[in-house]
């Protein structure tokens, strides 16, 4: 039973992560007058660093230090599916945070062997729920409704309270023929409809698409055509969690009579999981990468990593030439089943180039239907307002036109109230008007290398700068009365070796810094901090004025 709201009570939403960007998804829900109030995590996940903005960062987490601040009230986390932008921080932030934590049985199978592969991972105690399940936290009663999604057990959330129902859906879309999973529960969200619900907190990641997608089953149709008119080697690659694409490749394998050979640590331990649960069951046995070499080339099929373009995964390698057991010729086939996140188009089309030059066919979703969305499309999206009916759309998971289209898109199909989300606001869903209430600190950390580390202290911006225009040190060796004891000596990272009248740019550097040093007068010579910034203002200034880039320069001081 739902308990009855108290005076000052009320409800909001606060996303950390997800909102006005497509990745690291984290949200907030709290109930409670507003210096009493309870809060519950729905998802924690991350997002992939990109080569120019975060050069040599590996991966990039939310900040969750309000929520830190509030451990004592967070009542619990909820994972809604297993989907690195929804559940890839957990390992790293979890301990931080020591809540109890919700997942679906295969998310929670991923994380254990996440954990496992990662080694030193803490131990973390997980409740398993599945769609239909009703659970407590709190003053939240969480119902879990099962949704379409490329990836198995995933689910939208009814959070019932005090002052309303809410439903964030997580991903999802309508797929009333998936090869593995469930379908978008549509009788349920209409009797949750029935009873009322305050807001829909709703994917809008395919809003700019009309009409609705295809079904997986679709994609495993074709996938099957063009396996079995290849006349040579087939290689698949996929998203490794996309089990229903894994299974309908491993089908379009064994209806062609050939093996499936399965290649990438992450793609092998999704098999794993999956298997454990159930889900590839009737099919036959997979084979490691070893087979690859002697199988004859008509009767294999290759499902590896790497539809990314990520340059440790099984594709780069294979396209570069550099994996021991795998390789492919001219009539063989690549299928890219999958779609390129933005940012990752420079190295996938790399890829396709090196494989293309070998006078491998090129598949993807321009030739054929080899991929489709797990996310909704604007006819798939009305059936689910259709289903609901909310007083408020609160669009989430999306960039800033996503959300802007999203809110317009629900007016248009009735919703009389938007509430304009975005990381870091906070909105009042109930009662009364939805509004923005407070804003609190968002921001990133990136795990760069071994390190979690705040932006400003990654050193991942003076990268991006010295990729541009490179480094120079100086060294200067002075005596304590400010004598120079020797000749500046530079030290050049990055930048040509002589300017457009062909005098090197070292000479450059170690004239202005000479020439600094000795116009400064002698006073000024016996403070090395001063001597140190007036040398490197001039020497940013010299190489600026031959090269219109300034560089990164330190200049180090030796007083002996």
């Amino acid at each position: 039973m739902t308990k009855k709201a108290r005076k000052g009570d009320e409800l909001v939403f606060l996303p950390l992560g997800g909102v006005g960007e497509i990745g690291m998804n984290c949200a907030l829900y709290g109930f409670g007058p507003e210096d009493d109030r309870k809060w519950l995590m729905v998802d924690l996940g991350i997002t992939f660093a990109s080569e120019f903005d975060e050069p040599g960062v590996d991966l990039i987490f939310p900040d969750l230090r309000f929520i830190e601040e509030e451990r004592k009230n967070l009542v619990g986390i909820v994972i809604t599916h297993a989907h690195e932008d929804h559940f890839g921080a957990i390992l790293e932030l979890w301990p931080r945070l020591k809540a109890p934590l919700y997942m679906t049985p295969f998310a929670a199978g991923l994380l254990e062997a996440k954990g496992a592969a990662e080694g030193g991972a803490p131990e973390i105690p997980v409740t398993l729920y599945t769609a239909g399940d009703r659970f407590r936290l709190g003053d939240f009663e969480i119902e879990a409704v099962s949704v379409a999604h490329s990836i198995p057990e995933a689910c939208s959330l009814a959070i019932r309270t005090p002052l309303g129902t809410v439903i964030h859906t997580g991903d999802w879309k309508v797929d009333a023929t998936p090869v593995t999973g469930w379908t978008t529960d549509f009788d349920r969200f209409r009797a949750i409809g029935d009873e009322g619900v305050r807001a829909l907190i709703n994917d809008s990641t395919n809003v700019l698409r009309e009409g609705t997608s295809p079904s997986e089953s679709e994609v495993a149709a074709s996938l099957a055509e063009i396996v079995a008119a290849a006349p040579h080697r087939v290689c698949v690659t996929t998203f490794a969690s996309n089990i229903g694409r894994i299974r309908a490749v491993a089908e379009a394998a064994e209806k062609a009579e050939r093996n499936l050979v399965v290649m990438g640590r992450a793609m092998r331990r999704a098999i794993d999981v999956a298997k454990e649960c159930g889900l590839l069951d009737g099919l036959p046995a997979f084979l490691d990468d070893e087979a690859y070499g002697y199988l004859p080339r008509d009767k294999v099929v290759a499902l590896l990593t790497g539809s990314q373009g990520e340059s440790r995964a099984m594709l780069a390698r294979i396209a570069s030439g550099e994996h021991r057991h795998v390789a492919m010729s001219a009539g063989d086939t690549m299928i890219f089943s999958s779609r390129t996140i933005p940012g990752n188009e420079k190295s996938v089309n790399a890829i396709m180039n090196a494989l293309a030059a070998k006078g491998v066919k090129i598949v993807t979703d321009r030739d054929g239907l080899v991929h489709v969305s797990g996310h909704p499309r604007r006819g798939e999206m009305a059936m689910l307002y259709e289903a609901v009916r909310p007083e408020v759309s609160v669009p989430v998971h999306g960039e800033a036109l996503h959300l802007s289209v999203h809110a317009d898109f629900a007016r248009s199909l009735g919703v009389k109230e938007i509430g304009r989300a975005l990381n870091g606001r906070m909105l009042r869903l109930a009662p009364g008007p939805v509004e923005e209430v407070d804003e609190v600190f968002v921001g990133r950390l990136f795990r760069d290398g071994s390190l979690l580390t705040e932006p400003d202290k990654s050193g991942a911006a003076a990268r991006r700068k010295a990729s541009f225009a490179g480094v120079v040190v100086v060294s200067l060796t002075l005596d304590a009365k400010g004598n120079a004891l020797a000749d500046p000596e530079a030290a050049l990272i990055g930048l040509p070796e002589e300017d457009a009248y062909g005098h090197a740019f070292r000479d450059v550097v170690e004239t202005a810094a000479s020439a600094t040093l000795d116009g400064l007068p002698r006073p000024k010579r016996k403070d090395a901090a001063l001597v140190g910034d007036a040398v490197k203002r001039a020497v940013r200034g010299a190489v600026n004025e031959r090269w219109s880039k300034k560089p990164i320069v330190e200049v180090l001081v030796s007083v002996i």
